[in-house]
């Protein structure tokens, strides 16, 4: 099972109902990298990383095609027998750049799971389920449309809804929530997601005047050390996303019961199973926590539900998919899609995808 070729391809992915509003403005199209790991006995394993523009993260498309320069040489030669072997590979070879290594390692354990005829969840442990809960984000926008949309939401049968804050004043967010909690009944759990946009007075501010309504906060401020300041006033439930960096830092959160879960990104944690190493911390710390992207196709969404589907239920609080924004999939039959609010779990081997890399053009980079 030794890799013999790596062919990196570039994509454009236009956000379909554009714009998607965050709190650092609106986003109306994804530069998405994906990999195609050969192996000597002919099998294809896919991966892909999509940074949420350059300013969302420490990420950028550039910046994973750059790292791939490095890193899939090095890969050359290897097997795909141990991921956690090739990860130490790509350590050796480049510091950081997880979101980079991550599309490789997604495309390792697909070309793995065919060779072995196991779908990748399997090779995580074994699927507890074969569709998982899937949730919704809502852009930032006027409190009526928001509250229009979580009630149409709530009708296609999503029990979960993310509704984006911050960059405009406070005001409007706290009449959004209100509307939306309205709009929706009482068996739709809200989160309110800043994506890092609110000053740590400005998070306590807005738990406060929502004290009555039953809300989630996400990822308010930008830095831990704000984080810390503002939990001990807020009256909601705290989830850390984007400052979820790393296992270490989600142990320290963890330990000091900072928070109350995760919305942890395949990409930004390195891979599969550094995931799969954050699900057990959450296990045993009674934590909840999401399996999401921070944005993708068809390879990022099903290498998400692989992971979910070895979630014990009481523990996945839902995915997240950006397909609902993207128009088409890179696989027509098996493509990851939401149905009634769940996702279902592919059935074929590694990813359960089928991929023709002719739709892409011709690679960007090859490595033989």
């Amino acid at each position: 099972m030794k890799i013999t070729s790596i062919r990196v391809f570039q994509h454009d992915l236009p956000v379909a109902d554009g714009p998607y509003v965050m709190s650092s403005g609106p986003v109306w199209a994804l530069d998405t990298t994906l990999v195609a790991i050969g192996l000597e006995n002919g099998v294809v394993g896919w991966g892909e990383t999509c940074p949420l523009g350059p300013t969302y993260a420490p990420a950028h498309a550039k910046g994973a095609r750059a790292a791939l320069e490095l890193l899939a040489p090095a890969l050359i030669g290897a097997s795909v027998r141990s991921p956690r072997a090739l990860q130490r590979r790509m350590d050796a070879t480049l510091a950081g750049h997880a979101y980079a290594k991550a599309a490789l390692e997604v495309a390792a354990y697909d070309a793995l799971g065919q060779s072995l005829g196991l779908r990748v969840v399997d090779l995580l442990g074994g699927a507890v389920c074969e569709a998982v809960p899937a949730y919704f984000a809502i852009s930032v926008g006027a409190p009526d449309d928001m509250a229009r949309e979580a009630a149409e939401r709530e009708q296609e049968g999503y029990q979960r809804l993310q509704l984006k804050v911050g960059g405009r004043p406070l005001e409007v967010d706290i009449e959004a929530a209100h509307r939306v909690q309205e709009a929706v009944g009482p068996g739709v759990r809200l989160v309110l997601d800043a994506n890092r946009g609110l000053t740590a007075a400005d998070a306590v501010t807005l738990s406060q005047a929502l004290r009555d309504r039953a809300l989630i906060l996400e990822q308010p401020c930008n830095t831990l050390r704000e984080l810390a300041q503002a939990r001990p006033r807020l009256c909601h439930p705290l989830y850390m996303d984007e400052s979820a960096v790393d296992l270490a830092t989600m142990v320290s959160a963890a330990g000091q019961g900072l928070v109350e879960g995760f919305g942890l990104k395949l990409t930004r944690m390195g891979g599969l199973e550094p995931m799969a190493a954050a699900r057990d911390i959450c296990r045993a710390a009674g934590l909840r926590h999401t399996c999401d992207d921070s944005w993708g196709g068809d390879i990022v969404a099903a290498a998400c539900v692989q992971v979910a589907a070895s979630v014990a239920p009481e523990q996945l609080d839902g995915v997240w998919i950006a397909q609902p924004h993207i128009e088409g999939h890179y696989d027509a039959e098996n493509g990851i899609r939401a149905e009634e609010g769940r996702i279902k779990l592919p059935s074929g081997p590694g990813l359960g995808l089928s991929i023709d890399p002719e739709q892409f053009g011709p690679p960007v980079a090859a490595y033989d």
